[in-house]
């Protein structure tokens, strides 16, 4: 059997090493997350449930500041998997470009700027959910409490999923390569702008789907994990823009049917 050389030997061993750091960080906030929910069943679960009370005066900063690692804590576990496929290849293409050097940091580097589109978004949803229990449209479980604001959701993230702009930024997302044939960029700071742009076209194709965690519960983690299979489908499944409009469609009918039997 022909040796490989030496550079594709590196190549390999830098993706493994990417691979598994990637997998170890969307198993530690998993793990997380897990402990979050099985919190809530106990003496914090009491506090959180408080939290979610219309009393919203008594929130502090401390409470705000754990609501928005929460979900901070939710993204990396749901998007950093579907962020794989380019954070792999970002490391690939920076051991052949750097033969020299190792291609961590600046992979690093990259998938921080990825995480930081999120963690905006985190700071966002956060301050949403704030609004939504000031309101008192959120339960203690942290779920629509009117079907109201459950079916506008359903059918705003449905539609959503149907639009031109959600299937741009899709395509994006699905081609790996084509993105960074077109925004390559040299450098630490480089790495970040790109970590950075796909970032936001991530968000663009996601964050409808984001929203549907107010329909059943932010903490249902059942729900947590189909919308992120839903992601990872629509990402790198070969029919994924296809399941991406059935789900649209099967979303703007569950709305729908939520919405007829308000009275």
């Amino acid at each position: 059997m022909e040796t490989l050389p030496a550079l594709e030997r590196l190549v390999r061993r830098d993706r493994a090493v990417a691979a598994t750091s990637l997998l170890l960080l969307a198993a530690l906030a998993w793990a997380s997350l897990v402990r979050m929910r099985a919190d809530m069943g106990g003496d914090s679960g009491a506090a959180m449930a408080g939290m979610a009370m219309p009393g919203m005066e008594s929130w502090s900063a401390v409470e705000l500041f754990q609501l928005f690692l929460m979900w901070a804590t939710m993204m990396v576990a749901m998007m950093l998997p579907s962020a794989a496929p380019m954070i792999l290849l970002v490391a690939s293409i920076q051991r052949r470009r750097q033969e020299r050097e190792s291609p961590a940091p600046s992979t690093a580097v990259f998938a921080a700027g990825y995480l930081v589109v999120w963690t905006a978004f985190s700071a966002v949803a956060a301050t949403v959910q704030y609004g939504l229990h000031r309101a008192a449209l959120l339960s203690p479980t942290m779920a629509s409490t009117t079907p109201i604001l459950g079916g506008l959701i359903l059918v705003t993230a449905g539609v959503y999923q149907l639009l031109p702009f959600k299937s741009t930024c899709l395509t994006h997302c699905r081609s790996p390569m084509h993105f960074l044939q077109h925004e390559w960029r040299e450098g630490g700071a480089g790495a970040l702008l790109m970590g950075l742009r796909h970032g936001f076209f991530c968000l663009g194709c996601c964050w409808a789907l984001m929203a549907l965690l107010f329909v059943a519960g932010v903490m249902n983690l059942l729900w947590v994990a189909v919308i992120a299979g839903l992601v990872l489908f629509e990402k790198v499944a070969r029919f994924g823009p296809w399941i991406g409009h059935l789900a649209g469609l099967m979303l703007i009918g569950w709305g729908v049917w939520m919405l007829a039997g308000v009275h």
